[in-house]
Order: C-alpha cells, then sequence, then structure tokens
C-alpha cells in the first residue's frame, strides 16, 4: 500500500509520563486516519509531546482500560489499533494490518513481541513471550491489538480496568478469533532494566497468577507498579 496514505484505523494509545517514549512510537505508525493519546495525569508534558507529534489528546483519570475505553469511545474508525506508549510498530506493519482488515473483521491481531535490548535475557524473554502467545494463546497490551470495533463490542467491550484489561479482553475473544502477525511490535526494556530481568519477569508473573486467582486489579496494579 502507499506509505502516504493514511491507513484506515484509529489508534488508540493510553499514556502516563511517557513523553520519551512516544514520539518514536507516533512516527512508526507513519499516516493514519486518527491517534488518540489518552493520558492518565502525566506530570512530564507528555500531552504537549502529544500534541505536536499530531496526535488527538484526551485527558481522563489513570487506569489503563479507563483511558483505552475512553479512546474508543472517541475513534471514528471501523478498525481500532490498542498500542503501548513505549511500543514501536516495526517496518511492514502497514502491509500486514491492511490484508488482515481485509480479510478477517471477524477476528483480532497481535504483533510479534520483541525489546529493545541487546541483553541476552531479552532474547529469551522473547523466546517465552512466543510460546505463551502459541500454545497459551495469551498475548499482552505491548504487542498491540488490531480489532474492528464490531468484534470488540460482541465481546462486552474495554473494561475499565486498572490493569489486566490486555488479559481480561484475550480472554474473552479466545483463540479462535486471534491471529499472531509477524511485524515485531519493538517495546521498550526500561523496566527489565530497572527492576532486574528475573525480578520483573517474576511479578509479572505474580500479577498474572492473582488475577486467574480473582484477585481484584485495583490490588493488582500496587504489585505491578
Amino acid at each position: 500500500m502507499n506509505k502516504s496514505e493514511p491507513l484506515a484505523l484509529s489508534v488508540i494509545i493510553p499514556t502516563l509520563n511517557a513523553a520519551l517514549t512516544l514520539p518514536a512510537t507516533r512516527a512508526a505508525l507513519g499516516a493514519v486516519a486518527q491517534c488518540i493519546v489518552v493520558d492518565g495525569g502525566s506530570t512530564d508534558g507528555t500531552p504537549a509531546v502529544a500534541t505536536a507529534a499530531g496526535a488527538q489528546v484526551l485527558t481522563t483519570s489513570r487506569g489503563r482500560g479507563s483511558q483505552i475505553a475512553a479512546g474508543i469511545a472517541a475513534a471514528t474508525s471501523d478498525w481500532l489499533l490498542i498500542l503501548h506508549a513505549d511500543t514501536r510498530l516495526q517496518p511492514g506493519w502497514r502491509d500486514e494490518a491492511a490484508v488482515h482488515m481485509k480479510d478477517h473483521p471477524d477476528r483480532a491481531a497481535y504483533f510479534r513481541f520483541a525489546l529493545a535490548s541487546a541483553h541476552p535475557r531479552a532474547r529469551g524473554l522473547e523466546t517465552a513471550v512466543a510460546w505463551r502467545c502459541r500454545v497459551l494463546a495469551l498475548p499482552y497490551g505491548d504487542q498491540g491489538l488490531l480489532i474492528h470495533r464490531d468484534l470488540l463490542r460482541q465481546v462486552g467491550g474495554m473494561r475499565a480496568l486498572p490493569l489486566m484489561e490486555d488479559v481480561d479482553l484475550i480472554r474473552r475473544l479466545g483463540r479462535k478469533r486471534l491471529i499472531g502477525l509477524r511485524t515485531q511490535a519493538l517495546t521498550s526494556a526500561a523496566k527489565w532494566e530497572r527492576d532486574g530481568w528475573s525480578a520483573r519477569s517474576a511479578r509479572n508473573l505474580i500479577c498474572l497468577t492473582l488475577w486467574w486467582l480473582g484477585v481484584p486489579p485495583s490490588v493488582i496494579v500496587r504489585i505491578y507498579r
């Protein structure tokens, strides 16, 4: 497809103090029909950065699920792309997304997880995530989610959860309504580098386990941070 022609979808990016990563995330998207940044109370100038990058900016209460839901409500396109502010879709994503949008309105798509780090542990984590997606059909939000609004409506929409909103939605979609795309979603490794590779991965696993045990997301979010 023509790279200068806007891709007919609305991109929704929830943010909280994402001024450092957002410009590259937005630039990697190229021309899209609509880019909505939903800010949850940043103190680092994220809304101004988003405006400078050509995004429509909304401000709402903090909580990724509620921020995404607000973005969906403001979206004007039938196709939605939910994307984290520290995730850059790599070259080729537009062509692959366009094919999916044409052929699979009844299925959601996610991209291939990759970390922006040369550390050997990053490659191991990428392999583990690929296994999780293949065997458990459980991609996370840092892989992006491309979904038609009719399908999203059919499964109950985006719930206003402070955390685990991605897992909640993916489980409602189920394996048969998910397609993994080849293009990488290159995500910042800052959380792993800051907290330690083992510690951060263990924390994520604990959060997922607590979710399956029925612990409220409002409690889990305190551990995740």
